[in-house]
């Protein structure tokens, strides 16, 4: 912990089942996501339909479990409170942490390298001529493309009213989504922020991309979007329907 991208392992995991699948040697192989969180994913309705589609692919769960030593000798990984899980192949996500110019500045970052954020002005705790955004933050959010990205929008319109010595008025609700592959020509797709988990339902409103589905669909947005990327959103254009808030409607109220 922390986690850059808590599903960017899960899709790792997804397609690898989908390629050993491909080849016809999936039955000879044992497939195990090892992660710290006390599931699959943070939020509970996300979690039940990931560790749902972990258990349908027979890739098994171990949870709550912080490696303190990978014996590669042994084929080991070994937690701080001593639990074992074996391996042939260990794919590692290393600890990540801010840039070292953060902690090389005496007060600008924590022990990590972040800078402490005010999660919703996006406005330096430490400086208040200082906005901060993406990696660089450590507000309580995936430091994923997409969150800095919508990010963007609040930093601008809060720059521009610091300047002019205005309230700060922008404010980021934690706004995130991402495509998941899922292997075999299908992704599933979640939207969500800082009070709302990742629901079912549809993005970006009652008629749209499937969440928390797969589907072929999803599989072709994905694809879809790097040319989006790289047409649209970095000469600065927006994508219709698609803001920094995020959106209410077409999303399914988890059950009570």
């Amino acid at each position: 912990m922390p986690v850059k991208c808590p599903v960017a392992p899960l899709e790792f995991c997804f397609l690898a089942d989908s390629w050993f699948r491909e080849r016809g040697i999936r039955d000879k192989v044992e497939l195990t996501y090892v992660t710290p969180l006390d599931g699959a994913f943070t939020r509970p309705v996300c979690d039940r339909e990931l560790s749902g589609l972990l258990k349908d692919k027979g890739i098994s769960l171990v949870t709550e479990f912080n490696t303190g030593e990978v014996d590669g000798a042994s084929g080991r990984l070994v937690s701080f409170d001593g639990r074992e899980v074996g391996f042939d192949l260990a794919v590692v996500v290393p600890l990540h942490g801010g840039q070292a110019y953060v902690e090389r500045s005496p007060g600008l970052g924590d022990e990590l390298g972040f800078v402490p954020t005010d999660q919703r002005t996006l406005q330096s705790k430490v400086k208040p001529n200082v906005f901060v955004i993406g990696d660089a933050t450590d507000i309580p959010a995936s430091k994923a493309g997409s969150v800095a990205h919508f990010e963007g929008e609040v930093v601008a319109r809060n720059i521009v009213s610091y300047l002019a010595g205005e309230p700060l008025d922008a404010a980021f609700d934690g706004h995130a989504n991402c495509f998941i592959e899922a292997g075999a020509g299908k992704a599933l797709l979640i939207d969500f922020n800082y009070d709302t988990e990742p629901l079912t339902g549809h993005f970006p409103g009652p008629v749209g991309l499937p969440l928390l589905r797969q589907s072929r669909l999803n599989h072709l947005g994905k694809l879809a979007f790097g040319w989006l990327y790289w047409h649209i959103l970095l000469p600065g254009r927006e994508i219709p329907a698609v803001h920094s808030q995020m959106p209410a409607v077409g999303k399914n109220p988890p059950p009570r």
